[in-house]
């Protein structure tokens, strides 16, 4: 998922300001974000295209030589320090606010400096083979220039890969590859991605959307002369040299100076200087607390208090499970209609930006990605909740409710639409940590709950089930050294994951340490703060105007939301 940034200033300008000429005596928290956020759309301008910012070209992707990371480390390394010039304790609310977006995104950037992430990139959850084919859909080709631009752009292809492999050489020589296990699923997306002609290819659709006949004409040939071609190599990289050479153990930690990079991740992911083992304990107690409470509703359900038990018993009901990849579909549709309509009481505003529950092209099924949400910068078209069906047969009805709470109302949809219509800076629309995002989205689980969403009492076993087992599971992974076996069976136990959807989070998680830990870590704050909230204010607490502030700023880091919170509980006792 991408976010976004503005930029008032002329690239020269803005290059002058980068160079450390000129802006001490006249330096501000505006002028800063708006520089941040000119350099994130120049190094990769596609980022612009799921927040609804104007991108300054459409004709490259983001360059990834060494040259290239070097300079743009240097670029920032100077943005940082023209924020530390700023007095934040002069600030108000809104700068506060940008300030704290603003270092942020910079410290947790040069943090995860350590990790060399372009030495070891082969992943099935973000890697280019996963995000061009939604760059193709957003390519904008209504005029001539437009389109002249798209072929500049996929001819370019080629040459990012070729850039991409001499990376991926250079890590295998000093010690870095990702698990065998991610390799292959990524073979597997590759391989769906190579098209026998140019109009089943998932790059083609700047050509299907267009009604020059030369520019569809042209654009098949850079399919099949270009972007093919360089799938193809790519492909017989990853499993000529790559797979023989890539790792066996899951960890992080294996790798040069993997400690440090798992630290720096969870820093990035979770906006929070904690270490893994607090991280791990913290885990293993929400878990406990957790699993007391499905004991406690197991004996009210069922009679019975024992975990596995409960567990077994709700999955076992075939009244909780579907009949066909179409139900599960319709299912989820039915409940972000149903949530979109029931939230109203607990929200003050509702996005207007419509969402499509989609399920995944056939390219992406069986390779392990997740169900997940993509925004769309432009407020007149759908975002999308992808849905991921390959193991429908095994899923249930109590899991496929949390996930669309999750995905659409009051989860993703409601906090990102929101956040990405909000009359705020352009930094602040690239503003993203999966903390708040996905502690948002935890969050709205338990809130679709209180409000009444889901349909079945046994649901609230299968929503207990799960959370908190990331804090766990993902340092047990990077840092103590666990097995896939012990893994598997860590997360097997909770019910929540069918069959081969237990070893696709295990890949998961190894392909992006730190970042199963961000959903509680953000939702167990966001809990904490409506809790001081209504013991602090009482009869004034207005859940509404709670959401409205944890909302009102977009996305920003935990600590950021703390600030905002505590000043509005400060302004509601003194009749705010």
């Amino acid at each position: 998922m991408t976010f976004t940034v503005k930029g008032t200033m002329t690239l020269g300008a803005t290059l002058l300001l980068l160079s450390g000429a000129g802006w001490a005596e006249s330096e501000s928290v505006a002028r800063v974000s708006d520089d941040i956020a000119a350099y994130v759309l120049e190094v990769d301008p596609t980022v612009a295209y799921m927040t609804g910012l104007k991108a300054p070209t459409h004709a490259r992707f983001k360059d990834i030589s060494t040259g290239a990371l070097a300079r743009n480390r240097a670029r920032a390394d100077a943005l940082l320090k023209r924020l530390d010039a700023i007095d934040r304790t002069k600030l108000d609310t809104v700068e506060s606010n940008q300030y704290a977006v603003a270092r942020e995104m910079l410290e947790a950037e040069r943090g995860l400096r350590v990790c060399r992430s372009e030495l070891w990139s082969v992943s099935h959850m973000d890697g280019w083979q996963v995000n061009f084919p939604v760059v193709a859909e957003q390519q904008p080709v209504a005029s001539a220039e437009e389109r002249s631009q798209a072929l500049t752009r996929w001819r370019s292809l080629g040459g990012y890969i070729d850039n991409d492999i001499a990376n991926l050489k250079r890590g295998l020589a000093a010690g870095y590859s990702v698990p065998k296990s991610v390799v292959e699923r990524v073979l597997k997306q590759v391989e769906g991605s190579i098209a026998v002609t140019a109009e089943k290819s998932p790059f083609y659709s700047p050509a299907a959307r267009s009604s020059d006949a030369a520019f569809k004409a042209e654009f098949a040939k850079v399919v099949m002369q270009h972007i093919n071609p360089a799938l193809t190599r790519y492909r017989n990289f990853l499993r000529e040299e790559y797979l023989p050479r890539a790792r066996s153990t899951l960890g992080v930690g294996q790798l040069p100076n993997g400690r440090a990079c798992y630290d720096a991740s969870l820093r990035y992911y979770t906006t929070i200087a904690r270490p893994a083992e607090a991280v791990f304990e913290l885990g293993k107690q929400t878990v406990a607390t957790n699993v007391a409470e499905v004991k406690a509703l197991g004996k009210q359900l069922y009679g019975i208090d024992d975990f596995a038990q409960i567990v077994a018993r709700l999955n076992s009901d075939p009244n909780n499970h579907f009949g066909s990849e179409a139900e599960v579909l319709d299912y989820s549709r039915a409940m972000v209609e149903r949530s979109r309509v029931a939230s109203a009481r607990v929200f003050a505003t509702m996005p207007a930006q419509p969402l499509e529950v989609r399920p995944f092209p056939e390219r992406l099924r069986g390779s392990g990605m997740s169900t997940h949400y993509n925004s769309e910068g432009d407020p007149t078209k759908p975002a999308t909740f992808m849905l991921q069906l390959d193991n429908w047969k095994e899923g249930t009805r109590a899991d496929a409710a949390t996930t669309a709470f999750h995905e659409g109302y009051p989860g993703h949809h409601m906090q990102i639409s929101l956040a990405l219509s909000l009359p705020t800076n352009q930094l602040t629309k690239l503003a993203f940590n999966s903390a708040f995002i996905e502690g948002w989205a935890r969050y709205a689980e338990a809130l679709s709950e209180e409000i009444g969403l889901y349909d079945d009492a046994a649901a609230k076993i299968s929503r207990r089930a799960w959370p908190a087992r990331g804090m766990v599971v993902d340092p047990g992974i990077h840092v103590f050294g666990w097995t896939r076996e012990q893994a598997i069976a860590y997360l097997a136990e909770t019910g929540r994951l069918p069959g081969s959807e237990v070893a696709n989070m295990v890949d998961r998680i190894a392909a992006l340490p730190g970042q199963l830990t961000s959903y509680d870590s953000g939702g167990l704050e966001i809990r904490a703060l409506r809790n001081e909230a209504e013991a602090a204010l009482g009869e004034r607490f207005s859940l509404k105007a709670f959401h409205q502030v944890v909302l009102g700023s977009g996305v920003v880091p935990l600590s950021q939301l703390r600030r905002n919170v505590q000043a509005w509980m400060l302004a509601q006792r003194h009749g705010g």
